[in-house]
């Protein structure tokens, strides 16, 4: 005669089982961030491994390959082009600083000299205290090459660390591209045991915000980036590559475009450049924020018919949460939360029937 199990007898088991999962996480958790990263890359690419695949006779080692070596080429090859290009950049921003500061005066457009003299007045007696005192700006500029030197320092160690990343993200992106079928089907089958007729509508809702954040906030960004640096070029500012490379960064954060062309515009408008001022603001207006303003939401909203104030909070908060990956991760889970909100929602209520008197 067999004996039911009390929940006292299970309790040792579960103890196992949650030391098991706490020991996995703690072997697994270095590498959780590179593996989140092949995931998105092999399912936004996926459709194109595909295309690969048929073409090498179904030979998946082959085929997976060929596509880790063109993720490669195209992760490492912008990337290599971009620093060369930011280190000329950087060079010209600090000379076109050490010009600015070694002013006698500070040239002031004339909007700001005749509509507020009093702004002007003391922006012009604290240039000139600056420079009549050169110690004091021998502290600040001491101050500000000792955080950059210890941010120097902590970015030159991190570099060793985003290269061993990339080369994880790279491995773990050939075993998805290869296994990724049996992955898929092993995770339908978990969430069929787990959450039996509504699984496959969860792992739906994550590859719908997935492909939506990836098209809505990252391509979207790069136009963004691409436009200003139009505008940043047509206006005259400095570096414009390095500009538009910046705004394109702003421009992952949702409404985070204008703080960085309406900082350039800033500029130019205190450098005297009343008219480049003007039209990149409303260059950076009409064109540059309307496609965060229009075309993200309405790429996201129509891919996963979720309020877009959701997908926002869940952008912001994954970032702070997550770093970078909490992009995609934030809004993914809270895609889901929705899912799963929606399928309580629409199911039947059951009225309770009630004696009678």
């Amino acid at each position: 005669m067999s004996v039911r199990p009390t929940p006292l007898m299970r309790l040792p088991l579960l103890a196992g089982l949650f030391t098991l999962t706490y020991l996995t996480y703690s072997i697994l958790s270095p590498f959780l961030v590179p593996l989140a990263w092949a995931a998105i890359l092999v399912f936004v690419t996926w459709p194109l491994y595909r295309h690969l695949l048929r073409l090498c006779g179904h030979r998946e080692n082959v085929a997976a390959g060929l596509m880790t070596a063109l993720l490669m080429l195209l992760m490492v090859g912008p990337l290599a082009w971009l620093l060369v290009m930011l280190q000329a950049e950087v060079r010209i921003i600090y000379a076109h600083l050490s010009e600015f500061l070694l002013r006698d005066t500070l040239d002031l457009p004339e909007m700001v000299t005749s509509d507020y003299p009093w702004l002007a007045s003391e922006m012009q007696r604290l240039w000139v205290l600056v420079h009549e005192n050169p110690a004091i700006l021998k502290d600040n500029l001491r101050g500000v090459v000792d955080v950059s030197f210890v941010q120097l320092k902590s970015f030159a160690g991190g570099i060793g660390k985003n290269i061993a990343k990339l080369l994880f993200t790279l491995l773990s992106a050939f075993f998805l591209y290869r296994d990724g079928p049996r992955i898929i089907a092993q995770l339908r089958s978990a969430l069929a045991h787990t959450a039996p007729g509504h699984g496959e509508r969860y792992l739906g809702a994550a590859a719908n915000m997935t492909r939506a954040v990836v098209f809505g906030i990252v391509l979207t960004a790069l136009a963004q980036g691409a436009l200003a640096g139009i505008g940043y070029a047509v206006a005259g500012a400095p570096n414009p590559v390095f500009l538009a490379v910046v705004t394109a960064l702003f421009a992952l954060i949702p409404f985070g475009t204008p703080f960085a062309w309406g900082a350039v515009a800033i500029w130019l408008l205190v450098s005297g450049d009343t008219i480049a001022a003007v039209g990149l603001a409303i260059w950076g207006t009409a064109v540059v924020s309307s496609v965060d303003n229009i075309v993200r939401p309405l790429v996201i909203s129509s891919a996963t018919q979720i309020s877009f104030l959701l997908v926002m909070f869940g952008v912001l908060g994954g970032l702070a949460s997550f770093g970078m990956i909490g992009l995609f991760i934030g809004p993914v889970i809270l895609a889901v939360v929705a899912a799963i909100w929606q399928e309580w929602l629409n199911k039947p209520v059951q009225e309770e029937e009630l004696p009678e008197a």
